[in-house]
């Protein structure tokens, strides 16, 4: 019994040692680029702030690959925080889970336009956010599932 619960507190370690891995992968992408620095803070940032506009080209000129790595990607990154976050916080709702998101993608983008590391854009907030939607609804999904298991 006390093998099974050190067993099972190292595999929760991993996972939180892995997601904050993850965060800093992530900002890492998002915002401490190559072109990362403080020395010309607020010049040379853009945003778009049409939704899914910047997709149309990828689309209309046969890049469909760049268009999926971009459009699914957006939302394939933030899918582990939304899981991880009701995961380790099973009091954490799926609503709240997406706020954060949310907030983290805000947090991002906004930095992307400080930074001048990338464009802002009003689609990867939305995709991002949705990203977190998914992980968090398939996390408590599985969650439930295993709960009904256990109680037959």
């Amino acid at each position: 019994m006390l093998k099974q619960h050190n067993q099972r507190q190292r595999g929760r370690s991993l996972l939180t040692l892995l997601f904050w891995i993850y965060i800093a992968v992530l900002l890492r992408i998002t915002v401490f680029r190559e072109s990362f620095s403080f020395d010309h803070l607020m010049e040379n940032g853009n945003v778009n702030p049409e939704l899914f506009t910047a997709y149309i080209p990828f689309l209309r000129g046969g890049f469909i690959g760049l268009f999926i790595y971009l459009f699914v990607g957006n939302i394939v990154w933030f899918i582990p925080l939304g899981g991880y976050l009701v995961w380790k916080h099973p009091k954490c709702s799926v609503l709240l889970a997406t706020i954060i998101g949310f907030l983290l993608s805000l947090g991002i983008e906004t930095s992307q336009y400080v930074f001048g590391v990338g464009v802002t854009e009003l689609d990867d907030l939305v995709l991002n956010t949705a990203g977190t939607l998914i992980g968090a609804v398939f996390v408590r999904v599985v969650q439930r599932m295993s709960e009904k298991q256990l109680s037959r």
